[in-house]
């Protein structure tokens, strides 16, 4: 899984998804989390891991 995690992230930091901005005192960050995925050709074998 650290793989697939690694490529998303590279992804994301190659299309400029997103920048690093100061939260104000008064706020709270938005949260996040991963959700991975397991995807299969179609013998059922697995094809690859997504993250």
């Amino acid at each position: 899984w650290r793989d697939a995690m690694a490529q998303e992230i590279q992804a994301l930091e190659e299309n400029n998804t997103w920048t690093i901005e100061t939260l104000p005192h008064d706020k709270k960050p938005v949260g996040c989390r991963w959700v991975y995925k397991i995807k299969y050709k179609a013998n059922g074998e697995i094809d690859k891991y997504k993250a």
